[in-house]
């Protein structure tokens, strides 16, 4: 068992940034694929960002390429996203999701564990 834990959000004004942290804990994310999804109000729950076990290999949503950047320190069970140039669409809760079955994925079907979510919003 996995316990993930999101911090970092927050109200930003538009073009302003944010750093997400997930905190994982009654487990290792060391040899899991990571991910963050993202739900705003009355839509679906989407894939903002994937890295791999090892970081070696990152996937990022279309929306927000260029723009956010995913990492993660696997000595200090952390996963990071920094999101910059943040727009009125980012606006939404961020979910931090582990998946110890995959190398990585973009899926959310393939993650097994995940946090309880950060709130963003993005005022312009």
């Amino acid at each position: 068992q996995v316990q993930l834990r999101e911090s970092g959000g927050g109200v930003v004004q538009v073009g302003g940034s944010l750093k997400l942290s997930c905190a994982a804990s009654e487990g290792t994310i060391r040899n899991s694929a990571m991910g963050w999804f993202r739900q705003a109000p009355g839509r679906e729950r989407e894939f903002v960002a994937a890295i791999s076990r090892r970081g070696g290999s990152t996937s990022y949503a279309d929306s927000v390429k260029g723009r956010v950047t995913i990492s993660r320190d696997n000595a200090k069970n952390m996963v990071y996203l920094q999101m910059n140039r943040l727009e009125p669409e980012d606006t939404a809760v961020y979910f931090c999701a582990a998946a110890p079955r995959l190398i990585i994925s973009t899926s959310a079907t393939g993650y097994d564990y995940w946090g309880q979510g950060t709130q963003v919003t993005v005022s312009s």
